[in-house]
């Protein structure tokens, strides 16, 4: 990986680009490897600030993104991105504790586990949009993608 980026360093380089999104934008996705946030909604680099975790949740660090997003940096709108055949749809909570136990790890933070995508959705979107961490929330979205058929739609709050 890094010879391929000093290979293509001038590529890669962005000078002048300001770290404020042009399009004052902050999405929040799932890291699954089959979403290509920059195709699916037409973004280019500059215009957006992309977060990323399992299964694109509103957690405590994604808030502290956000936050630091809108309050530092300018972006005044949130699309969360989630997915059809996520890891986390149907996992177990118990059964992955066990597993970080019986390896002596103890985390502070629960996987995530979901059995239904849309109201994990929307129960998200509520959140962020009673964050106060967050000074702007009249503009926050949420979307379904499909890596099957390409299809996105939108989930209401």
């Amino acid at each position: 990986m890094l010879a391929v980026a000093s290979s293509r360093a001038t590529e890669l380089a962005a000078p002048g680009l300001s770290p404020r999104p042009r399009r004052k934008v902050a999405v929040l996705a799932c890291m699954d490897t089959r979403i290509d946030l920059f195709a699916m909604l037409g973004l280019e680099r500059g215009d957006a600030h992309i977060i990323r975790n399992a299964g694109g949740l509103v957690t405590d660090d994604a808030i502290r993104s956000l936050s630091a997003s809108q309050r530092l940096l300018g972006t005044d709108e949130i699309v969360v991105v989630m997915h059809e055949g996520c890891g986390l749809h149907g996992a177990s909570e118990d059964t992955f504790a066990d597993a970080l136990a019986a390896d002596g790890a103890l985390p502070t933070w629960r996987l995530g586990a979901f059995d239904d995508i849309e109201e994990t959705l929307r129960s998200g979107l509520a959140r962020l949009r009673s964050s106060p961490e967050l000074p702007a929330r009249d503009h926050i979205h949420g979307l379904v993608f499909d890596p099957e058929t390409g299809e996105l739609r939108p989930v209401d709050p």
